[in-house]
């Protein structure tokens, strides 16, 4: 029988609640909707405060460092202005967006913007928010198994979440095993595959794969379900998106049931591709040269992986499409609701 799991404990204490719907949809460049979505998120969020719709204790917001503010005096300026566009005190999880740093002030991926990191400093400042009870717990994102170890070789507070791309064609095993070793949550941007992004989908297609869709009609459900619930079966967060009540209704119907053994096991053969590449990110002025030096080799193989049977879930957000706008500490606020009962 299918464990109807509704959180998550992370290496605070803190629980993270299960599958959650991400706030941010929008076009790159465009720096004014994406000050007048957060500005609205902010004045909803205050309005069903106020009328008491839910309490503030009942939602998990996370949002993310942008590239351009790794600076550590720049970490406590962007975090506040995230707050303060959200009207919040705190907020529940804040994440390094990637091991990747733009000048101060610029736009774009482009080479000439592109500075050498420096993760420990930038991680101490994000260890300040955690002492300052701001941010509830910090963690990194779109991190490899040896970025992630350099990490925790030098943090103070390690890191409670890696934010990874992560679906039936992209695993993650290597990384999934070092993070259960470590401590250290894993949590799925794109477990579909962001079916609505051409460019991501021309690598593979999750919800079109054909054991996706084999295993769907087996078990009469759709192949987004069957994928998300394997991620579930999987013991990782899935942190789906969509704009539409059906979809996101039909993403949330993934507890009461499972994926048998016999059809589970199909999963281990699906050959590994990650989709979201970041090339953008490659040239000779970037300390990333190649897409080995960004992400340590975790780029494709055979599957070879063990089925395992944890019936987790985890209640979030989702990470997808790229902008170029400097101020993603907005775009990237996510809101999750939960039931304080459950």
């Amino acid at each position: 029988m299918a464990k109807d799991i509704r959180f998550f404990e992370l290496n605070t204490g803190a629980k993270i609640p299960s599958v959650g719907l991400g706030t941010w949809q929008s076009q790159p460049g465009l720096v004014g909707q994406a000050v007048a979505s957060a500005i609205k998120i902010g004045l909803v969020l205050k309005k069903l405060f106020e009328d008491g719709v839910v309490k503030r204790e009942e939602l998990w917001i996370t949002s993310k460092l942008w590239h351009t503010e790794h600076a550590p005096e720049d970490v406590p300026v962007a975090f506040e202005r995230t707050l303060n566009y959200l009207q919040l005190d705190y907020l529940d999880l804040y994440l390094i967006h990637w091991p990747v740093r733009l000048k101060k002030g610029s736009v774009g991926l482009n080479p000439e913007n592109l500075m050498p990191t420096d993760i420990p400093s930038t991680w101490k400042a994000m260890e300040a928010l955690y002492d300052s009870g701001k941010a509830r717990a910090i963690g990194v994102s779109n991190f490899s198994s040896k970025k992630l170890a350099d990490l925790l070789a030098v943090a103070r507070i390690p890191p409670s979440v890696n934010q990874v791309e992560c679906h039936p064609i992209w695993n993650q095993a290597k990384l999934r095993q070092f993070c259960k070793s470590k401590g250290v949550h894993l949590s799925a941007w794109s477990p579909l595959g962001s079916p609505g992004t051409p460019w991501i989908n021309s690598n593979g297609n999750v919800l079109k794969h054909p054991i996706v869709t084999m295993v769907a009609g087996k078990v009469g459900k759709t192949p987004a379900q069957v994928a998300l619930r394997w991620g579930l079966q999987m013991g990782h967060s899935v942190l789906p998106k969509s704009t539409s009540e059906e979809r996101i209704k039909e993403n949330f119907d993934i507890f009461d049931w499972s994926i048998p053994d016999e059809l589970f096991s199909k999963f281990s053969e699906i050959e590994q591709v990650r989709l979201v590449k970041g090339e953008s990110i490659i040239n000779e002025l970037s300390q990333y040269k190649t897409l080995d030096d960004l992400w340590d080799g975790e780029l494709s193989y055979r599957a070879c992986m063990h089925v395992v049977h944890h019936y987790c879930v985890n209640r979030n957000l989702e990470d997808s499409s790229a902008s170029s706008d400097s101020l993603w500490p907005i775009e990237w606020a996510y809101i999750s609701y939960h039931d304080a009962e459950s």
